[in-house]
C-alpha cells in the first residue's frame, strides 16, 4: 500500500531537504544562457550544482563543434555527474534553394555538436552519469523549409537509442525533443503556423526528468 504523508504522520518516510541536499549533483549545462538553457539552469539548479557553459558566455566557453574545445572543457571542469546540451544552429530554408553549406550549419553545429559532448562526456563523466541533448519535434512534425531540421534532429533521436545500449559504467542517456517555445513565437512563428507553442518552464522539467530519473535511450517529447 502507498500512505500519503502530511506531516503529522510519525512514520512518513517522504524526501526531506537533507535528502535532497546529499543527493545533489554537480550538472553542466551547454547553452545555459539560450532560451532553453536559461530555464533548465532555474530548473535544475534547485537541486544541483550548476556549471554553465556558452559559446562566448558562462562559467566556460567552447565551440562543441570542435571536439578538441569539448576535450578541453571537460579537462577544466573536472568530474561531474550529468551534462545538458540545450546548443546548436541550423538553417530553415526552402529545399530547392538550399545549399551544402547551408545543411552542413545543422550538422556541424547541432548535431555534431552534440555527438562530440556524449563522445568525451562517456568517459568524463562520474559512474551512473547522465548525458542530456536535445532534437526537436521537426524531427517527426515536419513544417516547410525544415527539411535539416528534420534530419538533424531525427539523426539525434536515433544516436540516442544506439548510444543507451552501449554506455558502460551506468552511463545514461537521452534526448529532449520540444516543439516551438512559446519565447520564440516571434522569431519562428512563421516556420510553425497551426503549431501549438510550450513555455521554456515546461520543456526543462524534461531535462529534469532526464537529469533525476533512471531511464536511458529515451526521447522525451514535449508536444
Amino acid at each position: 500500500m502507498y500512505s500519503f504523508c502530511d506531516g503529522s504522520d510519525t512514520g512518513c518516510t517522504s524526501p526531506t531537504p537533507e535528502h535532497f541536499k546529499e543527493n545533489s549533483m554537480k550538472v553542466i549545462v551547454i547553452g545555459a544562457t539560450g532560451t532553453i538553457g536559461k530555464a533548465v539552469v532555474e530548473q535544475l539548479g534547485k537541486r544541483h550544482e550548476i556549471v554553465t557553459v556558452g559559446s562566448n558566455s558562462g562559467q566556460y566557453q567552447a565551440d562543441i563543434s570542435d571536439i578538441g574545445q569539448v576535450r578541453a572543457l571537460f579537462e577544466k571542469i573536472g568530474k561531474a555527474d550529468a551534462v545538458v546540451v540545450t546548443a546548436g544552429a541550423l538553417a530553415f530554408a526552402p529545399l530547392a534553394d538550399f545549399t551544402p553549406e547551408q545543411m552542413r550549419v545543422g550538422l556541424d553545429s547541432k548535431l555534431m555538436g552534440q555527438v562530440n559532448v556524449a563522445l568525451v562526456a562517456q568517459h568524463a563523466l562520474n559512474d551512473g552519469g547522465s548525458i542530456t541533448l536535445t532534437s526537436g519535434s521537426v524531427s517527426e512534425l515536419t513544417i516547410r523549409n525544415g527539411a535539416s531540421a528534420s534530419l538533424v534532429n531525427s539523426a539525434l533521436d536515433g544516436f540516442v537509442r544506439g548510444a543507451a545500449i552501449e554506455l558502460q559504467r551506468g552511463i545514461r542517456i537521452n534526448v529532449v525533443s520540444p516543439t516551438l517555445l512559446t519565447e520564440s513565437l516571434e522569431a519562428y512563428g512563421e516556420y510553425f503556423i497551426g503549431f501549438e507553442t510550450v513555455p521554456a518552464s515546461r520543456v526543462a522539467l524534461a531535462y529534469s526528468r532526464s537529469v533525476d530519473g533512471a531511464q536511458t535511450g529515451q526521447a522525451y517529447k514535449v508536444w
